[in-house]
């Protein structure tokens, strides 16, 4: 039987350094305090490497920018736990967050991945968030398969998937974190603990996710993930999916 007892926290960010002292207050605010905290600096030119002087136990990496998917990478290179946790700079915790999932896998040994609901909020307000995106747990690949339903930031991974599946692919500019969940979501249970456990923070619609050119990183990575999937029914699933966004940017089939 698996038991989560240490957790690492990686943080990739780039130019955030007020943001990123609140999301690493909410980590110290956490009653499951984890293990270590990894701040991968990805060319930040403002002064975010004054985070260490805000906090001096953090282990704080600065690289050249080479995007969000190599500072995630990086800091799971080197962390110390098993058991990974990531949240992005802009993103906060409620204090409970990592103590909910621990116990959740204490409960499921056999699940190595968790993830949680969030609340969105806007230049300070909460926003109701639309029904498309709002968590239900009864088959996640499907939920994940239109567009990512999996925060960064509510994710808890064991590093045991990671050598199952890889980490994150440092091509893609964008929608990385979809194409990492549905590798895992291909061979690997996922567990969905269903409380808003995470606070995102935004300005704007794009910085939700919402920007119609995210579909041809989404039509690519579907063609990708064809190529190695051998479940029958995944396969259609994923087939149907790639066919709806062809037709709805009228594309034509390859």
């Amino acid at each position: 039987m698996r038991q989560i007892d240490t957790i690492t926290v990686i943080i990739p960010t780039y130019n955030r350094y007020t943001l990123l002292k609140r999301a690493i207050s909410s980590i110290y605010a956490q009653t499951y305090p984890p293990k270590e905290i990894i701040v991968v600096d990805d060319g930040s030119i403002d002064n975010t490497q004054q985070i260490t002087e805000d906090f001096p136990d953090i282990i704080y990496i600065y690289q050249e920018n080479k995007g969000v998917s190599s500072a995630r990478n990086v800091g799971i290179k080197v962390a110390k736990s098993e058991w990974i946790a990531f949240l992005d700079s802009d993103d906060e915790w409620d204090e409970k967050k990592l103590e909910k999932q621990v116990n959740f896998h204490k409960s499921n040994p056999d699940i190595l991945m968790s993830y949680t609901a969030e609340q969105w909020v806007r230049n300070g307000k909460i926003v109701k968030i639309p029904k498309k995106y709002r968590k239900i747990g009864k088959d996640i690949f499907l939920e994940n398969l239109s567009y990512c339903n999996i925060a960064p930031s509510s994710v808890v991974v064991h590093k045991k998937l990671f050598e199952s599946v890889g980490t994150f692919d440092e091509s893609l500019r964008v929608c990385e974190d979809y194409d990492l969940w549905l590798r895992v979501l291909l061979k690997h249970k996922v567990g969905l603990i269903n409380k808003k456990l995470i606070i995102k923070h935004a300005g704007d619609d794009e910085q939700l996710g919402f920007a119609k050119d995210l579909d041809k990183y989404r039509m690519y990575i579907l063609e990708k993930l064809l190529k190695f999937v051998e479940e029958k029914e995944k396969k259609e699933q994923i087939k149907k999916e790639l066919e709806a966004k062809m037709n709805y940017h009228k594309i034509s089939a390859l």
